[in-house]
């Protein structure tokens, strides 16, 4: 049997109480692409990209969380292979989602930075939690 830490055990259940508001994502969706909520064709493809990103980022999350108890990591390198992915689960939809808000939008609005700022955060959490798979005891 698996066992893990608290701190991950504790994370792992939080993370998937957010499934719950990625069904209403999805529910908003539903309604946005049959034209029961009015939206640009930008805004329609924003919306489809951060809801799908949170999906996936939230099952990649998880599965982090869990190798990540396989490593030799501590203090913040173990941290950031256990949660990076999840912090940019985070980060990438909220991108997607508040750049595109406002009636009639049809280009980002200066919460597109969230999306970089995701993307790295991806980025440095798979990197380190690869770093230190390989190189556990």
């Amino acid at each position: 049997m698996l066992e893990l830490s608290d701190p991950a055990r504790v994370t792992a259940g939080i993370v998937l109480l957010t499934v719950v508001g990625i069904e209403s994502g999805g529910y908003f969706l539903v309604k946005v692409v049959t034209g029961k909520v009015a939206a640009t064709g930008f805004q329609t493809s924003f919306f489809r990209a951060g809801h799908a990103h949170a999906g996936v980022l939230v099952i990649l999350g998880l599965l982090c969380l869990l190798l990540a108890e396989a490593t030799d990591l501590a203090g913040f390198p173990r941290w950031l292979a256990a949660t990076g992915v999840l912090v940019g689960a985070i980060l990438l939809p909220a991108g997607f989602f508040f750049s595109a808000m406002g009636a009639g939008r049809r280009s980002p609005n200066r919460a597109v930075v969230l999306l970089p700022l995701g993307a790295l955060a991806l980025a440095a959490g798979v990197v380190t939690l690869a770093f230190g798979l390989l190189t556990a005891g």
